[in-house]
């Protein structure tokens, strides 16, 4: 999956310059979030400010609020699209690696049970993970880390928590301890998943290419046969 894309020459400038680009965007999307936060802190401080005391404030200090609203949205809105535009032809072209590498050994794939479905269906199944768990992976630990700032400067004002009582920086710790235990469970309990999918796509396999020769065949897809082969799938 990684050699076939990554230590390929062909590919070199999509896979490292490429996965240098995706990760250079989405580390200045997440700066973008940190931005939107702290202007949202600033936006409802001087809504306070109005509401407390009527004519504290000016139309130009509201607009001028908007305004640099409006500059941080645009641009992230641009960089949102383009990455996302971006992602896809980066994982298209891992596909097209993979499915290149497939089709120069197809020699040795052919023997494999469900050949032809594995080459086509598991590199899409695979690009559209990379797609969404990869970058959505990503993209998740760098906003824990870009947070911590924030996190920190906040936690002088949340001293203690609940079961723990006094802890310095309490903020911090939830959040990371957080985030380590939501994947960490995640993780155990989905451990089996991934081999209980490979081998429910092997018996699909069998059960759709009895059905395909059964097409052309009538001593195929007998009965007795599709029943056995189904309660394989239901296994």
């Amino acid at each position: 999956m990684f050699r076939s894309f990554f230590f390929a020459r062909k590919w070199m400038h999509w896979s490292i310059l490429g996965s240098a680009l995706i990760l250079f965007a989405t580390w200045y999307k997440v700066e973008l979030d940190v931005k939107i936060n702290e202007w949202f802190g600033r936006f409802y401080d001087l809504l306070q400010k109005a509401l407390a005391k009527p004519g504290s404030i000016t139309m130009d200090d509201y607009m001028a609020q908007l305004s640099t609203f409006f500059q941080i949205a645009i641009v992230m809105i641009a960089i949102a699209v383009l990455l996302d535009f971006f992602t896809k032809h980066f994982v298209f072209r891992w596909r097209t690696a993979m499915n290149d590498f497939y089709a120069a050994n197809w020699y040795k794939v052919r023997k494999i049970e469900g050949a032809s479905q594995r080459v086509q269906e598991d590199t899409l199944r695979f690009a559209r993970l990379v797609e969404s768990l990869g970058v959505s992976f990503m993209r998740s630990l760098m906003t824990l880390f870009a947070f911590l700032p924030i996190l920190w400067t906040l936690s002088f004002k949340v001293t203690e928590l609940p079961f723990f009582g006094k802890v310095d920086h309490a903020l911090i710790y939830v959040a990371v301890g957080f985030a380590l235990f939501g994947t960490v469970v995640l993780a155990l309990v989905g451990f089996k998943l991934p081999g209980l999918e490979f081998n429910n796509q092997k018996v699909e396999a069998a059960y759709r290419k009895e059905l395909v020769l059964g097409e052309d065949d009538p001593n195929k897809a007998s009965p007795p046969t599709l029943a056995e082969l189904f309660s394989f799938v239901r296994n």
